[in-house]
């Protein structure tokens, strides 16, 4: 009987406890070998993708001539802490002594000198906190986690910044928790553009299994694959992603219903849809071709710490030369915010459906129009794409949603304001239009 031989694993060592060799696997690999300005490694639990991302960083350090700013990004200030920054750690300082972390800086600064100052550094930084990287001019990063709903666009357009002079590569390992910017504008972009000489040759995606770990338990993978629904068992221990449950907007098709740009007849009715507060004021616009009732969201709005009358000068500087049909926004307690922006110069109408029943009516029609695929959308209205595909309902403990209770609620001011609009108007069509006209640009 032939005994099977154990997994080797992940990093060899000699008698003395040096580093002498690392396994990497079909994944790991298939990264390590990649050429592309960005590497997407899509991992399950326990892939192997952390533990590859300090090996990848100090390879990069060296290609880039020991010197420089590289950037360590991840979700959030714990998890950096938790997951990140120990396996960073453990490469640099115990297996290679490349260094020494400065806990007060969040920076890891190299032995090596340049003039009496150090010849490299990672800048560590959080997500959650883009501006610990804005100042820094990067050659290479290493996103970790970057698919949690914590990773918001605005640390990955830092990111690029950061990037822009040196050209720089960038790595990011995670698993695919949400449908959001990082699913549209890595993953769609490289995989899912329906026109595949548009599709980026400068991404590389990589998916990974658990089992492609060769230390991890086929007996486990075999248990959790019988126990998870399968939406859940493929994000999180194959990498892939799934439709997951409880999305809302389940029915918008966004391989079909994103579109490229182009000018819109001015003759086309425009609506306005407004989601008001200090903080987040929120508006979306929807341009309507009355001959097919087909609706066309051109322009989203999010900013805060401003008057309203600011908002309402800077609406009407987007809005110059367009004929807004209508404009709705906001709750029948909030009159004060129309009365603002009505002295202003910029007129807004409760909604004449209001109260708790104008959410899920609101969502309701909403998601009648994306049944019809009546909603298109241009591909560079980024904002609002990534709150469509990530608004969901809370999951129960039996991962059914919660209808009606919706996650992380107060971070989707475009879903409130486009649900203000849609719940209110009747769009304008010719005698006979065809309410569900087949997706199309002029």
């Amino acid at each position: 009987m032939t005994t099977a031989s154990p997994p080797l694993a992940f990093r060899e060592f000699d008698a003395k406890g040096k580093l002498t060799h690392v396994n990497y696997h079909r994944g790991q690999s298939q990264a390590w070998d990649a050429l592309e300005r960005i590497i997407a490694m899509l991992g399950g639990t326990q892939s192997g993708k952390t533990c590859f991302g300090p090996e990848w960083m100090d390879r990069e350090i060296q290609l880039c001539g020991n010197e420089g700013d590289f950037l360590a990004v991840t979700a959030t200030f714990p998890l950096l802490d938790k997951k990140m920054l120990p396996e960073f750690r453990y490469v640099f300082e115990r297996l290679k002594d490349r260094g020494v972390w400065r806990e007060s800086d969040k920076v890891f600064t190299s032995h090596e000198r340049i003039h009496g100052a150090e010849a490299w550094r990672v800048i560590f930084g959080s997500a959650k906190n883009p501006e610990s990287i804005e100042s820094a001019t990067a050659k290479a990063a290493w996103l970790d986690e970057a698919g949690q709903v914590q990773f918001k666009r605005d640390a990955w357009e830092a990111i690029n910044r950061r990037l822009s002079l040196s050209m720089g590569r960038i790595l990011v390992t995670t698993t695919p928790y949400e449908w959001g910017w990082f699913k549209a504008e890595i993953y769609d972009r490289r995989n899912n553009h329906p026109d595949p000489a548009r599709r980026d040759p400068n991404i590389r995606v990589i998916h990974m299994d658990s089992i492609d770990n060769p230390v991890f338990p086929r007996e486990e993978w075999t248990r959790m694959q019988g126990l998870l629904p399968r939406w859940k068992f493929n994000m999180f221990y194959r990498g892939l992603f799934e439709r997951p449950a409880g999305q809302i907007y389940s029915m918008f098709d966004s391989d079909r219903c994103r579109v490229p740009r182009f000018d819109l007849p001015p003759s086309w009715p425009r609506y306005v849809g407004h989601d008001f507060g200090p903080d987040h004021m929120a508006a979306v616009w929807y341009a309507e071709n009355p001959t097919t009732g087909l609706l066309y969201v051109y322009r989203a709005y999010h900013a805060g710490e401003l008057t309203a009358y600011a908002h309402a000068k800077e609406f009407q500087r987007l809005s110059e030369g367009e004929t807004i049909t209508r404009r709705v926004g906001g709750i029948r307690s909030e009159q004060g915010w129309r009365e603002a922006f009505g002295a202003a110069g910029w007129p807004i109408s409760l909604p004449r459906v209001t109260g708790p029943r104008s959410v899920d009516l609101g969502i309701t029609q909403v998601q009648g129009l994306h049944q019809q695929n009546r909603i298109l959308v241009f591909d560079d209205v980024l904002e609002y794409l990534d709150e469509k595909m990530s608004y969901s309902w809370e999951l129960d403990e039996q991962l059914e949603p919660r209808m009606g209770v919706i996650k992380n609620k107060n971070d989707y001011h475009l879903m409130d304001a486009e649900r203000y609009l849609v719940v209110d108007f009747t769009p304008e069509r010719e005698p006979g239009a065809n309410r569900t006209a087949k997706v199309q640009t002029i």
